[in-house]
């Protein structure tokens, strides 16, 4: 059979989806490498747990507080008000995903994407099939690349998609402590060149496991020996290592998400991670919603224009919140001196808030001008030195 649409990849973006079309009646295919485990901190902010309707099984600890270290081990405390970031573990947060769209219809394959021909009626997907490891195809109207930040599909596909600019993320889940400093109910990000030059280190709880990790775009940082440093300097050596993981995250949107004829992208593939803070399933499973859209689009229309429709109407929503995380991390991930000044400009009540709040609701917050004008003043007083980084 011809599928109206293909997925290739069943992580957050892929599986949200292949369980749209199905949900509008379309005849889907989900091809997905089974087995794999992204590393990922595993945060979700309220907007995802509502917004794709979440239940609290998935939800492995809810976090009521964000602890960030500077390179002297300062730190600041920020509360998480009116409500909870909830952590997930991609393990079952991923399989629980990939279920719920076979529930609603889609078809699901286990296997590894080869290549992408055509026929006379549109493209063909060839992949080894994992059981069997034979080449088996699947037949399509229109494709959706959903997988990953080095996406074979992109590459084929999609102009710039051999291009796109990542850093490689590696943790390791380890047995949660109990005592010390380790809080079940907190989430510590270590901004620390010793940790990371170029990006941050974090230990997120994940219930009775946590995760331990950090990430880099510089070849000659080596990951395993920074995580390592990272567990010695938060207590956590002696954890029992459950599994370690390694893959790299993207750190831009790309230009083009489609090819202007029957593919377009979605999540890592797309380049939808938040810079400064490296959050991806929100805006994965948004760009996989928004994929779906401009499929269904193009299959009631059949103008390929309309798969255009997946980026645009995604940076309608987010692009603003993209260009401030980027700003924020070319001002301050640059030295450990400015990471010191960034850990205390979160001091700033004001800057905590509104951070949240558009954490939280992928929202910047304009109902509060005066705020916003304060931050502004203490970032370029900060960047300028004028004032202190132990202020």
């Amino acid at each position: 059979m011809r599928y109206d649409v293909v997925v290739v990849g069943g992580g957050p973006s892929g599986a949200t989806a292949a369980m749209d079309l199905a949900r509008e009646g379309k005849s889907v295919a989900m091809l997905d490498r089974d087995g794999r485990i992204k590393p990922c901190g595993g945060a979700i902010p309220p907007r995802l747990i509502a917004d794709f309707d979440i239940p609290d099984a998935q939800i492995v600890a809810k976090i009521n507080t964000a602890r960030m270290i500077s390179p002297t081990a300062r730190h600041v405390d920020i509360p998480i008000e009116n409500g909870y970031v909830g952590m997930v573990d991609r393990e079952h947060f991923d399989e629980f995903l990939r279920k719920r769209a076979v529930v609603a219809g889609a078809t699901r394959y286990s296997g590894t994407f080869v290549s992408l021909t055509r026929d006379d009626h549109g493209p063909i997907i060839t992949y080894k099939d994992k059981q069997t490891q034979q080449p088996r195809t699947l037949y399509a109207k229109l494709v959706i690349g959903a997988d990953g930040a080095r996406s074979n599909v992109a590459r084929a596909e999609v102009p710039g998609g051999d291009t796109i600019p990542y850093v490689i993320a590696y943790h390791e889940i380890v047995e949660a402590p109990e005592g010390g400093d380790y809080d079940p109910d907190r989430c510590d990000v270590i901004y620390d060149g010793a940790i990371s030059p170029d990006f941050y280190g974090w230990v997120f709880p994940h219930g009775k496991q946590a995760s331990i990790g950090m990430g880099t775009g510089l070849t000659d940082v080596n990951l395993k020996e920074a995580t390592k440093a990272l567990r010695a300097s938060s207590g956590l050596t002696d954890c029992v290592t459950v599994r370690r993981e390694g893959a790299p995250i993207p750190l831009e949107p790309l230009k083009r998400w489609d090819n202007g004829r029957d593919v377009v992208l979605a999540g890592d593939a797309a380049g939808v991670v938040a810079p400064s803070s490296g959050e991806g399933i929100y805006y994965a499973m948004f760009g996989g919603r928004m994929a779906a859209d401009a499929c269904l689009a193009c299959l009631a229309s059949g103008k390929a224009s309309d798969l255009k429709l997946a980026r645009r109407k995604f940076m309608k929503e987010h692009k603003t919140v993209f260009k401030v995380l980027r700003m924020m991390q070319d001002a301050y991930y640059k030295s450990d001196d400015r990471r010191e000044r960034f850990v205390s400009l979160c001091h700033d009540v004001d800057v905590q808030r509104l951070t949240f709040e558009a954490y939280m609701n992928k929202k910047l917050v304009r109902a509060r001008p005066m705020a916003h004008l304060k931050i502004m003043a203490k970032n370029i007083g900060h960047l300028t030195r004028l004032i202190s980084a132990t202020s």
